[in-house]
């Protein structure tokens, strides 16, 4: 690559991370040392820097370029137990003088809230470890561009039924983090992320069907290829086409890898703090029952060499663990910040900001392998709205995918609505295959369930 490629490149990522960390600590401190002189009795600052490229080509003409550099700081005070909280993107000393004078003002007129407060000394992390997280894509707009075209060109070119684009786009971004408390914390966390994505649009008039696929990886090296990614759009589009209807009945249901995630988020959903102590789960006073078949199990591995969501510390800078969270089909503990736990009389999990890498794991074969298992049902490759009812847990949404008969994809169908109870939907899982989708923090292959209520003539 050229000095002037290389320079272009750079704008995009950081030419030096851990002197940008070292100046969000020093500067961290400064603000916690402003918040101590004002009376705050704890306080809690966030530092973010992300810079980005994104490009976006449509039918080989290029749509967007786009390079970005942000950068936030938040700073939450108590006093007692009231808090505050104000932010600023401003690094210039009278901005930042006055985004801890915001919170503390707006700390002092706020009620008491017996679970607000840090979360415990003892409970915060007490060493860095490295995940193998920073991998930056020094690439340039101009190279950036030619992927994309040649991932379109690689999609449109590979049947003659696809005759529009719905574009193509890269994205490459780099994000460098410090969380810092007067407990004496201090954690520095520097990511990439980068992505490749194709949509397609295949037949004319009324019989136009979309789809498309993407990669994503933390190293370009764990992308595929743009010509791969154009031409797995490709396929997927044009099975699409020629769909028919079901006739409304109760049949099993396999949700591909893509789409069988959603399942385990509402799950997590359901089980975490905000919901449980508002009482708007259905899995409310849920610890220790059991959910799913005895088999089945969901662990959180937060040590997991370059992971999605791979950290030492939450967002509170509690040690995270590896933990189970469904062993044996039954719940064994919430997902939990401080705060969360406080309302319900609980300890924190170390999941204030989220889970961190659930692995679902699989008791049966590939994709292939769970379709013949299914023998005679709808695989259910796209879902659509958010017919979820978190209190009560039923469930419906509107769905496209493939009839199976004989154990073997036959045609595909959409214009169909699946409905069940997430309870019952939980229970009646009858397979995980080992087809993991490895683009989600939530890994888990495809998942096979008895019986669904589908809606279609």
């Amino acid at each position: 690559m050229n000095a002037q490629a290389l320079t272009a490149a750079a704008a995009h990522t950081f030419a030096d991370p851990e002197q940008r960390l070292d100046a969000l600590a020093e500067l961290s401190q400064r603000l916690l040392a402003a918040a101590r002189a004002r009376g705050a009795t704890q306080a809690e600052v966030s530092c973010s820097e992300d810079a980005g490229l994104s490009v976006n080509v449509r039918m080989g003409e290029v749509e967007t370029v786009e390079s970005t550099r942000d950068r936030g700081i938040g700073v939450t005070v108590y006093f007692g137990q009231r808090k505050g909280s104000a932010s600023t993107a401003d690094l210039r000393e009278d901005s930042l003088e006055s985004t801890v004078e915001q919170a503390c003002a707006i700390a002092r007129y706020t009620e008491d809230d017996p679970a607000a407060g840090l979360a415990d000394a003892a409970l915060m992390a007490r060493e860095e470890r490295d995940f193998d997280t920073w991998h930056p894509w020094l690439i340039d707009a101009d190279r950036a561009i030619e992927l994309a075209l040649a991932c379109e060109s690689a999609g449109r070119g590979f049947d003659a039924r696809i005759e529009n684009s719905d574009g193509t786009s890269i994205g490459t971004g780099a994000s460098i983090g410090v969380y810092a408390n007067s407990h004496g914390f201090i954690g520095r966390e520097r990511s990439t992320q980068h992505s490749l994505s194709c949509a397609l649009i295949a037949g004319r008039g009324d019989q136009m069907q979309r789809d498309g696929w993407y990669t994503l990886g933390l190293a370009p090296d764990d992308m595929e290829s743009a010509a791969a990614v154009g031409r797995k759009a490709a396929e997927r589009t044009v099975s699409r086409l020629a769909p028919r209807q079901l006739a409304t009945g109760d049949y099993p249901v396999l949700f591909a890898a893509e789409s069988a995630r959603s399942l385990i988020g509402h799950l997590i959903s359901a089980v975490s703090g905000g919901n449980l102590y508002r009482r708007t789960s259905f899995l409310v006073d849920s610890v220790g029952q059991t959910l799913f078949p005895e088999w089945f199990s969901i662990r959180e591995t937060p040590f997991l060499m370059r992971g999605l969501r791979s950290t030492a510390y939450d967002a509170e800078g509690v040690a995270t663990r590896e933990s189970s969270l469904v062993e044996g089909g039954v719940l064994q503990r919430y997902v939990l910040g401080s705060y969360s736990a406080r309302k319900l009389g609980l300890s924190t999990t170390g999941n204030a900001g989220g889970v961190h890498n659930l692995h679902v794991a699989a008791n049966a074969g590939d994709f292939d392998a769970l379709v013949k298992q299914m023998g005679r049902g709808l695989l259910v490759t796209e879902l659509m709205g958010q017919g979820v009812n978190g209190v009560t847990g039923d469930y419906s949404r509107g769905a496209a995918g493939f009839w199976v008969e004989g154990g073997e994809i036959q045609y595909p169908v959409d214009g169909i609505t699946i409905a069940g109870n997430l309870r019952r939907m939980f229970a009646g899982i009858e397979a995980v295959g080992s087809d993991v989708d490895p683009r989600s923090h939530i890994r888990t292959g495809s998942i096979l369930l008895g019986k669904m209520t589908v809606a279609g003539e």
